[in-house]
This record gives C-alpha cells, structure tokens and sequence, in this order.
C-alpha cells in the first residue's frame, strides 16, 4: 500500500481481476476496472456488460451515460454535476465510484475508492483532480458494504489467473509451438501439440503473437506510484539519484518530476513489481544520504551539504565499475540480450501513461545552483562508493517476474 501521510488518500494496486480474467494489451479500461471493484462482480461480465449496452468494445474507456446506467441498476446512488476536491474531506466511508476530471485531461477517468483507499493501477489522489460525480451503494439492512468486494471472489475457478501463471502459460505455449513446427517431430506430436496451443489461447485470451514476439509486453502490469519529497523544489541530486536508480538498478522503470501545491513529486512508472521495489530503494537513499549529509554539514539542501549529496550519487557503483575484461564483456553480452526487451517495455510504460492516465510528457530544463562545495562532493563521493547495492549488477533480470 502506498501512502504519503496519515490524512491523505491510501493507494492500493487493484486491476479489477483483468489479469485473473486472462485479458492481456494495452487499454484505458478504468470504467470496467472500477465498476468490478465496486461491485465484486468478475471483470470479464463487467466488460462484456458494458460492450453490450454501448454497441462498443470498452477496451478504450466508456461513456458516462452508460457507466451510469450499470450503476443504476446496481443500486447505487448517483450525485452529479459536483466540483469537488479528490480529497478526505470529500468523501463518504465505505464504497465510492468516482468520476474525476483534472484540466489536463478532459475525458476524465472513473476509480473506486473504499473507506478513503483508492484501488487502481495508479494513485490519483496524489494528482490535481477534481470529482465530478461520485455512486455509493444503496445500503442493504444486515450487509456490510465491503461484502463481496475482493477481487475474483466471483471469477470462476477456470478465470483464476496470476502473473506468474501467465508467464508459466507462456512458457508452455512456446515449448508446444517449437514441437508442432520441429521436423524431427512426430505427426502426431504435432498435432497433440498444436491442438493444446489452441485449446491454452483460446481458453486464456491469447494470440499467436503473444507467443513468438521476443519483445511482447501485453502479459505485463503497469503502475504509477508518486515518492513526496520534504522540500517544495527537489534538490539537484535528489534528481540525479532518481535517474540513478531507474538507470542502473532497475532500468524496466522510468521517472518524471512534478509538483502539486507546495510539493514536490517523483513519479515512477513501468512494470509493478519493478515500480514498488524502485520506489523502496529510491526511499530508503533518499534517507540514507540526507542523514549523512545532515550529520556532516548540517542540512542536505543547499552548501556543503548538497554538494556532499550529489558527490554521494556520483560515487554510487555502477554496474562493471570494479569488473575485469572478462566480466565485462559478459555483462554487454547480457546488455545487448535484454535491450530490446527494456526498449520495449519503456516504450509500452510510456504508452500506458498516455492511455491509462492521460499523461504525455515534455522535457524541461534547470539552471545550476551556486555555492558548490568541491570537498564536500569528494567526501561523498568517497561514501557513496562504499554503498551496498547488490541489485546494481542483477543484469539477468529479462522481465519484471522470474
């Protein structure tokens, strides 16, 4: 669970049972997500639901009107035509539909909050948003409001389907498709062979394309969590240990700046499990430098402090600092192995943050600051060196699960 402080909105990843489903590609499904959530009903008749009552796929988001009719004969209670502030204050406990405009992004998106948690693929509480409309249930004597509403508690036994074992699917759909099409193969292998490949991607929504692109990146969950910053403005090497730890140990993860109010943002986005363990080692320098900085000069934002925090980053190992020839040339084999793979998952992220949360991003510049400390940033240096970091040099990662 993500969570900046005790009076702002909690985030938990939730798809709505899209994966347990066995759907897979990219998609803004945020009405069909939400309304599964909300309801506890399985994602695949949410959707199917939705196609019907539109005469469209809802694969790229859906109209209110019809989002509002499901609602309605789901027996929650609709307010409209608000303008509200996606905050605490705003909101009922127990289950609320939200839908949320923000003056980036007119079309809007549709999330599920509970008890002031929200449950989606990102967290847009931490987002200027405004609430346009909210649904609750109607309440039912004797029930609770959070009966039923863990994901896949309706999904059929046969719907039951995790990452991992998608992965496991995968695996089992290439090695059946090298037997059907290798000459040394049997005829009947082949086609005992063929036959479970179409019997597997029918029952799991597949393609053929899942199975013989080496860059596939449909099968992959996407997230965007926000690390807050102390300060209004970041400092210089908080930026440069952002872009450290998304180059260097996590590379499937990618990173913007933002501010709402009088703070600081950094976003990070890509595969969820990379994005959650990119986000706690991001964390935890992030304390680990400002402590010592604090100790040795008195502060981590300006002077000597922050020049020792940037020579900090500087030192940090980077993957074949101290390796031999030999070594190294294995880690560039790895490298050009899995490059196309990072490519394609970064240009798959990026494209899930324009559909999903209607971001597109744009370069900016900085102007330096002053008061740089060369001692201060050779002291760090020299302790940033001595850090850590053993997943510096985890290059075999090929994906963001084993």
């Amino acid at each position: 669970m993500a969570k900046n402080s005790a009076s702002e909105i909690e985030f938990i990843w939730n798809d709505g049972g899209r994966a347990a489903a066995g759907f897979v590609g990219m998609t803004g499904d945020c009405v069909t997500r939400s309304i599964a959530i909300a309801t506890g009903t399985a994602y695949r008749e949410v959707y199917n639901a939705l196609g019907k009552a539109a005469e469209a796929s809802p694969r790229n988001g859906m109209s209110i009107s019809v989002a509002a009719d499901y609602l309605d004969a789901a027996d929650f209670r609709s307010q409209m035509n608000l303008d509200l502030p996606l905050e605490q204050a705003s909101l009922p406990k127990g289950v609320v539909v939200l839908h949320i405009e923000s003056r980036g992004w007119r079309s809007g998106h549709f999330c599920t909050i509970i008890d002031h948690v929200v449950h989606d693929t990102w967290n847009p509480a931490d987002d200027d948003y405004t609430i346009k409309a909210m649904w609750t249930p109607v309440a039912v004597e004797g029930a609770s409001q959070r009966d039923g509403l863990i994901p896949g508690k309706t999904i059929s036994q046969a719907e039951q389907l995790t990452q991992n074992e998608f992965d496991k699917i995968l695996k089992r759909l290439i090695a059946l498709d090298r037997t059907a099409t290798n000459a040394a193969s049997t005829e009947g292998e082949k086609r005992n062979a063929l036959r479970m490949v179409q019997n597997l991607m029918l029952r799991h929504n597949l393609s053929r394309e899942d199975i013989t692109e080496d860059d596939n990146t449909d099968n992959v969950l996407f997230t965007r969590i926000a690390c807050s910053l102390n300060g209004r403005r970041a400092c210089r090497w908080e930026g440069h240990l952002a872009r450290f730890v998304t180059r260097e140990i996590l590379p499937m993860v990618q990173y913007y700046q933002d501010r709402k109010g009088n703070r600081t943002f950094f976003w990070f986005y890509g595969p969820k499990d990379d994005v959650a363990n990119c986000i706690a080692l991001f964390r935890e320098l992030l304390l680990t430098i400002a402590t010592a900085a604090q100790l040795r000069y008195g502060g981590y934002s300006r002077g000597s402090g922050a020049s020792y925090c940037e020579g900090y980053v500087r030192g940090l190992p980077r993957a074949g600092d101290d390796a031999d020839q030999t070594a190294a040339e294995a880690v560039f084999s790895q490298g050009a192995l899995i490059h196309a793979r990072t490519l394609a998952l970064q240009e798959a992220a990026t494209d899930w943050l324009g559909d999903e949360c209607g971001i597109r991003l744009v370069t900016s510049r900085s102007s330096g600051r002053s008061r740089y400390d060369e001692n201060a940033a050779s002291q760090g240096h020299s302790d940033g060196a001595k850090q850590d970091l053993p997943a510096a040099h985890r290059q075999e990662r090929l994906t963001h699960n084993k």
